[in-house]
């Protein structure tokens, strides 16, 4: 290839590459428009499936061993001997959970979850609200976790193998770290509706 042509080459490739960058550089309104769509969906979904019996089970140990937390159970201590695998029917076990409070607290927590993701998806007409909504996410995210100190279940257990303890996660354990990500994008549209809701303030006291 001659250096003319290859000069060309690299021109071109330089042309698309900077026309790639330039369109990613307007994705910026719609990436935010998914974060918030993704927020809300798995906010309300979840918060959903607190009022299932098997999603209630799941989460305590977490509350179990919060010290923010463990109050809202009535049996916090004995919770080990009456945990249900998923999909398992254990009525002896479902009988503790229920006198244990399990099920009150968590149809009390998914109300609050589906809550705070209607909050956040009013951003259209009520960006502070939405404001609002997030900053409740961020709240609920650092509670979630604080989790990973205090809940022994989050770190892979010493049965045996070298790998146990931190840094190990555990499937519990790594449930809890991707709330990292909710945390990081609940202050981004905390940020964005707050700054809808002043561009507004401020078009309204200008007329």
């Amino acid at each position: 290839m001659s250096a003319i042509s290859h000069q060309k080459t690299v021109a071109v490739t330089d042309h698309w590459f900077l026309a790639g960058l330039s369109v990613a550089a307007r994705l910026d309104r719609v990436a935010m428009g998914m974060l918030r769509t993704a927020l809300v969906i798995v906010l309300v979904w979840i918060g959903g499936l607190k009022f299932v019996d098997y999603e209630a089970d799941s989460i305590v140990p977490l509350v179990a061993n919060s010290p923010l937390m463990r109050f809202l159970y009535n049996r916090p201590a004995e919770y080990r001997t009456h945990m249900n695998k998923e999909g398992e029917l254990n009525l002896q076990h479902r009988a503790w959970q229920q006198a244990n409070g399990t099920y009150a607290f968590s149809h009390g927590l998914g109300t609050v979850i589906i809550g705070i993701g209607l909050l956040i998806a009013l951003y259209p007409i009520k960006p502070a609200l939405s404001a609002f909504g997030s900053f409740l996410l961020i709240l609920m995210s650092c509670t979630t976790l604080s989790f990973l100190i205090t809940t022994p279940e989050a770190w892979v257990p010493a049965l045996g193998d070298a790998n146990y303890g931190f840094p190990y996660l555990s499937g519990a354990g790594r449930l809890i770290v991707k709330d990292l990500i909710m945390l990081a994008a609940a202050v981004a549209t905390l940020a964005d509706s707050a700054k809808t809701a002043l561009s507004n303030r401020r078009q309204q006291e200008g007329k």
